[in-house]
Protein backbone atom coordinates (compact mmCIF):
# COMPACT_ATOMS: atom_id res chain seq x y z
CA UNK A 1 0.00 0.00 0.00
CA UNK A 2 2.42 2.51 -1.01
CA UNK A 3 -0.17 5.35 -0.36
CA UNK A 4 0.98 5.27 3.30
CA UNK A 5 4.78 5.47 1.92
CA UNK A 6 6.66 9.31 1.96
CA UNK A 7 4.75 12.75 3.00
CA UNK A 8 1.57 10.68 2.02
CA UNK A 9 1.42 8.77 4.80
CA UNK A 10 0.22 11.00 7.45
CA UNK A 11 -2.75 11.71 5.61
CA UNK A 12 -4.10 8.24 5.51
CA UNK A 13 -3.01 7.60 8.88
CA UNK A 14 -5.29 10.51 10.26
CA UNK A 15 -7.87 9.43 8.08
CA UNK A 16 -7.65 6.37 9.98
CA UNK A 17 -7.61 7.51 13.15
CA UNK A 18 -10.48 9.71 11.85
CA UNK A 19 -12.34 6.21 11.06
CA UNK A 20 -11.39 4.81 14.58
CA UNK A 21 -12.31 7.78 16.71
CA UNK A 22 -16.17 7.50 15.08
CA UNK A 23 -15.66 3.89 16.11
CA UNK A 24 -14.62 4.63 19.67
CA UNK A 25 -17.36 7.31 20.07
CA UNK A 26 -20.25 5.03 18.91
CA UNK A 27 -19.43 2.07 21.52
CA UNK A 28 -18.30 5.17 24.13
CA UNK A 29 -22.32 4.36 26.14
CA UNK A 30 -21.43 0.59 26.34
CA UNK A 31 -18.71 2.02 29.15
CA UNK A 32 -19.85 4.78 30.43
CA UNK A 33 -22.92 5.08 32.73
CA UNK A 34 -24.83 7.89 33.10
CA UNK A 35 -22.94 10.52 35.46
CA UNK A 36 -19.80 8.92 35.36
CA UNK A 37 -16.35 9.75 32.89
CA UNK A 38 -13.94 7.28 31.55
CA UNK A 39 -10.34 7.50 33.13
CA UNK A 40 -9.12 4.52 30.66
CA UNK A 41 -5.18 5.46 29.82
CA UNK A 42 -5.44 6.89 25.62
CA UNK A 43 -4.07 3.79 23.80
CA UNK A 44 -2.04 3.91 20.91
CA UNK A 45 -4.53 5.03 18.43
CA UNK A 46 -5.54 8.57 20.20
CA UNK A 47 -1.98 8.93 21.61
CA UNK A 48 -1.37 9.27 17.75
CA UNK A 49 -4.95 11.14 17.23
CA UNK A 50 -3.33 13.58 20.00
CA UNK A 51 0.22 14.24 17.93
CA UNK A 52 -0.20 13.66 14.32
CA UNK A 53 3.02 12.80 12.44
CA UNK A 54 4.82 15.64 10.95
CA UNK A 55 6.91 14.81 7.81
CA UNK A 56 8.92 12.26 7.86
CA UNK A 57 12.40 11.77 6.89
CA UNK A 58 12.78 10.50 2.81
CA UNK A 59 13.34 7.69 1.63
CA UNK A 60 16.79 8.63 0.72
CA UNK A 61 17.50 9.55 3.75
CA UNK A 62 16.93 6.23 5.58
CA UNK A 63 18.19 3.88 3.02
CA UNK A 64 21.59 3.60 4.42
CA UNK A 65 20.41 2.03 7.71
CA UNK A 66 18.02 0.16 6.28
CA UNK A 67 20.41 -1.59 4.36
CA UNK A 68 22.55 -2.34 7.38
CA UNK A 69 20.08 -3.85 9.41
CA UNK A 70 18.35 -6.03 6.03
CA UNK A 71 21.32 -8.61 7.11
CA UNK A 72 20.07 -9.49 10.40
CA UNK A 73 17.20 -11.05 9.25
CA UNK A 74 19.01 -13.96 7.79
CA UNK A 75 20.92 -13.80 10.70
CA UNK A 76 17.85 -14.07 13.18
CA UNK A 77 16.59 -17.11 10.92
CA UNK A 78 19.98 -19.24 11.65
CA UNK A 79 19.99 -19.00 14.94
CA UNK A 80 16.02 -19.36 15.65
CA UNK A 81 16.06 -22.47 13.82
CA UNK A 82 18.85 -24.01 16.54
CA UNK A 83 16.37 -22.92 19.31
CA UNK A 84 13.18 -24.29 17.62
CA UNK A 85 15.26 -27.24 16.96
CA UNK A 86 16.33 -27.88 20.75
CA UNK A 87 13.28 -26.72 22.13
CA UNK A 88 10.20 -26.95 19.73
CA UNK A 89 7.46 -24.72 19.47
CA UNK A 90 6.30 -24.62 23.30
CA UNK A 91 5.98 -21.55 24.95
CA UNK A 92 9.07 -20.63 27.49
CA UNK A 93 9.42 -17.24 27.32
CA UNK A 94 11.92 -17.23 30.51
CA UNK A 95 14.54 -19.28 28.79
CA UNK A 96 13.73 -17.56 25.65
CA UNK A 97 14.64 -14.32 26.97
CA UNK A 98 17.69 -15.73 28.60
CA UNK A 99 18.74 -17.44 25.06
CA UNK A 100 17.99 -14.62 23.15
CA UNK A 101 20.36 -12.12 25.06
CA UNK A 102 23.47 -14.58 24.71
CA UNK A 103 22.99 -14.51 21.16
CA UNK A 104 23.57 -10.45 20.71
CA UNK A 105 26.59 -9.67 19.57
CA UNK A 106 29.98 -8.11 22.30
CA UNK A 107 30.05 -4.85 22.19
CA UNK A 108 31.82 -3.18 19.13
CA UNK A 109 35.73 -1.92 19.75
CA UNK A 110 36.30 1.28 21.18
CA UNK A 111 37.95 2.31 18.18
CA UNK A 112 34.84 1.61 15.82
CA UNK A 113 32.40 2.52 18.26
CA UNK A 114 34.29 5.86 18.29
CA UNK A 115 33.96 6.17 14.17
CA UNK A 116 30.26 5.69 14.56
CA UNK A 117 30.16 8.41 17.09
CA UNK A 118 31.70 10.56 14.47
CA UNK A 119 28.77 9.29 11.83
CA UNK A 120 26.36 10.71 14.34
CA UNK A 121 28.08 13.87 14.97
CA UNK A 122 28.20 14.57 11.10
CA UNK A 123 24.04 13.89 11.31
CA UNK A 124 24.39 16.35 14.02
CA UNK A 125 25.89 19.28 11.43
CA UNK A 126 23.22 18.96 9.46
CA UNK A 127 20.15 18.53 11.65
CA UNK A 128 17.15 20.93 10.88
CA UNK A 129 14.18 21.54 12.39
CA UNK A 130 11.88 19.93 10.54
CA UNK A 131 14.26 16.97 10.61
CA UNK A 132 13.97 17.17 14.79
CA UNK A 133 10.25 17.27 14.55
CA UNK A 134 10.04 13.89 12.93
CA UNK A 135 12.76 12.39 14.75
CA UNK A 136 11.05 13.86 18.28
CA UNK A 137 7.68 12.36 17.08
CA UNK A 138 9.63 8.90 15.88
CA UNK A 139 11.34 8.60 18.99
CA UNK A 140 8.02 8.98 21.15
CA UNK A 141 5.54 6.97 19.08
CA UNK A 142 8.24 4.66 17.61
CA UNK A 143 8.29 2.75 20.78
CA UNK A 144 4.87 0.97 20.57
CA UNK A 145 2.40 3.06 19.37
CA UNK A 146 2.84 3.12 15.44
CA UNK A 147 3.18 -0.64 15.62
CA UNK A 148 -0.28 -1.27 17.80
CA UNK A 149 -2.20 1.44 15.50
CA UNK A 150 -1.20 -1.11 12.78
CA UNK A 151 -2.35 -4.03 14.08
CA UNK A 152 -5.55 -2.16 14.56
CA UNK A 153 -5.45 -1.80 11.32
CA UNK A 154 -5.53 -4.81 10.36
CA UNK A 155 -7.58 -6.26 13.18
CA UNK A 156 -10.48 -4.84 11.66
CA UNK A 157 -10.34 -7.63 8.81
CA UNK A 158 -10.00 -10.52 10.60
CA UNK A 159 -12.80 -12.12 13.61
CA UNK A 160 -13.13 -10.93 16.84
CA UNK A 161 -11.32 -13.76 18.95
CA UNK A 162 -8.47 -13.75 16.21
CA UNK A 163 -7.71 -10.30 16.72
CA UNK A 164 -7.58 -10.12 20.22
CA UNK A 165 -4.99 -12.82 20.00
CA UNK A 166 -3.01 -10.84 17.73
CA UNK A 167 -3.02 -8.27 19.73
CA UNK A 168 -1.68 -9.87 22.90
CA UNK A 169 0.87 -11.16 20.97
CA UNK A 170 2.15 -8.33 19.87
CA UNK A 171 1.82 -7.07 22.74
CA UNK A 172 4.23 -10.19 24.49
CA UNK A 173 7.14 -9.40 21.90
CA UNK A 174 6.91 -5.51 22.63
CA UNK A 175 7.37 -6.11 26.53
CA UNK A 176 10.07 -8.88 25.52
CA UNK A 177 12.01 -7.09 23.09
CA UNK A 178 12.25 -4.02 25.96
CA UNK A 179 13.09 -6.31 29.06
CA UNK A 180 15.75 -8.14 26.82
CA UNK A 181 17.26 -5.38 24.86
CA UNK A 182 17.39 -3.22 28.59
CA UNK A 183 19.03 -6.11 30.48
CA UNK A 184 21.87 -6.48 27.89
CA UNK A 185 22.73 -2.65 27.86
CA UNK A 186 22.89 -3.06 31.66
CA UNK A 187 25.25 -5.85 31.32
CA UNK A 188 27.32 -4.22 28.70
CA UNK A 189 27.38 -0.71 29.82
CA UNK A 190 28.00 1.28 26.43
CA UNK A 191 27.04 4.94 26.77
CA UNK A 192 24.66 6.48 24.62
CA UNK A 193 26.13 8.81 22.02
CA UNK A 194 24.82 11.98 23.91
CA UNK A 195 26.34 10.45 26.90
CA UNK A 196 30.11 10.57 25.30
CA UNK A 197 29.68 13.85 23.59
CA UNK A 198 26.81 16.27 25.54
CA UNK A 199 27.03 18.74 22.58
CA UNK A 200 24.76 16.41 20.81
CA UNK A 201 21.53 16.13 22.83
CA UNK A 202 22.17 19.50 25.15
CA UNK A 203 18.75 19.68 25.97
CA UNK A 204 19.40 16.28 28.36
CA UNK A 205 21.85 18.27 30.61
CA UNK A 206 24.14 14.82 31.19
CA UNK A 207 26.02 15.44 34.14
CA UNK A 208 29.86 15.45 33.96
CA UNK A 209 31.20 11.94 34.32
CA UNK A 210 27.64 10.09 33.96
CA UNK A 211 28.16 6.72 32.79
CA UNK A 212 24.20 6.64 31.41
CA UNK A 213 21.83 5.49 29.88
CA UNK A 214 23.41 2.76 27.93
CA UNK A 215 22.52 2.34 24.87
CA UNK A 216 23.82 -1.27 23.17
CA UNK A 217 21.44 -2.78 22.25
CA UNK A 218 18.96 -0.25 20.68
CA UNK A 219 15.46 -0.75 22.60
CA UNK A 220 13.89 1.41 20.03
CA UNK A 221 15.01 -1.14 17.18
CA UNK A 222 14.38 -4.61 18.81
CA UNK A 223 10.96 -3.28 19.22
CA UNK A 224 10.48 -2.60 15.86
CA UNK A 225 12.17 -5.38 14.27
CA UNK A 226 10.17 -7.74 16.46
CA UNK A 227 6.92 -5.74 15.52
CA UNK A 228 8.17 -5.96 11.73
CA UNK A 229 8.73 -9.70 11.98
CA UNK A 230 5.41 -10.39 13.60
CA UNK A 231 3.54 -7.92 11.40
CA UNK A 232 4.43 -9.22 8.83
CA UNK A 233 4.09 -12.76 8.84
CA UNK A 234 0.21 -11.71 9.51
CA UNK A 235 0.13 -9.40 6.42
CA UNK A 236 2.84 -9.78 3.63
CA UNK A 237 1.23 -7.56 1.22
CA UNK A 238 2.06 -4.80 3.94
CA UNK A 239 5.35 -5.99 5.17
CA UNK A 240 7.22 -2.90 2.67
CA UNK A 241 4.91 -0.29 4.91
CA UNK A 242 6.62 -1.69 8.02
CA UNK A 243 10.19 -2.22 7.02
CA UNK A 244 9.89 1.70 5.83
CA UNK A 245 8.26 2.71 9.08
CA UNK A 246 11.18 0.98 10.73
CA UNK A 247 14.17 2.35 8.56
CA UNK A 248 12.15 5.74 9.79
CA UNK A 249 12.24 4.51 13.72
CA UNK A 250 16.41 3.44 13.45
CA UNK A 251 17.04 6.68 11.33
CA UNK A 252 15.60 8.80 13.84
CA UNK A 253 17.57 7.20 16.73
CA UNK A 254 20.74 8.25 14.69
CA UNK A 255 20.00 11.69 14.30
CA UNK A 256 19.23 12.76 17.58
CA UNK A 257 22.40 10.69 18.73
CA UNK A 258 20.59 8.03 20.69
CA UNK A 259 22.21 5.47 19.25
CA UNK A 260 25.43 4.49 16.56
CA UNK A 261 24.41 2.09 13.87
CA UNK A 262 25.81 -0.73 16.08
CA UNK A 263 23.82 0.05 18.62
CA UNK A 264 20.58 -0.33 15.82
CA UNK A 265 22.30 -3.43 14.20
CA UNK A 266 21.96 -5.63 17.45
CA UNK A 267 18.90 -4.53 18.80
CA UNK A 268 17.26 -5.54 14.99
CA UNK A 269 18.80 -9.15 15.59
CA UNK A 270 17.46 -9.46 18.85
CA UNK A 271 13.90 -8.26 17.96
CA UNK A 272 14.10 -10.29 14.77
CA UNK A 273 14.79 -13.45 17.20
CA UNK A 274 11.64 -12.30 19.21
CA UNK A 275 9.37 -11.90 16.32
CA UNK A 276 10.36 -15.18 15.22
CA UNK A 277 9.48 -16.93 18.64
CA UNK A 278 6.31 -15.34 18.78
CA UNK A 279 5.46 -16.61 15.52
CA UNK A 280 6.30 -20.01 16.39
CA UNK A 281 5.12 -20.72 19.49
CA UNK A 282 1.88 -18.70 18.54
CA UNK A 283 0.88 -21.31 15.65
CA UNK A 284 1.34 -18.39 13.23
Amino acid sequence: MNVLRGVKWPYALIALLAVAAVAVGALRPQFVTAGTSSKKKPGATDRIRQSPPPTLFSDAEIAAIGGKVDGERKKADALFAQWKKAHGTTRDDKAFAAWAARQVPAPPTAARRTAELRQDQQLAKARTAAGKRAATWLELHGKKDIWKLYLHDQRELVPAQQGKAEKAELKAALKMAKAVSDQVAAKDEQPAPYVLDPALRPEKHVKPGAKGPYSYPSSHAARAAAAVTYLGSLSPHRAEDYHWMQDEVLYSRLYMAGHVTSDITAGTLLGDLIGDYELTVSGR
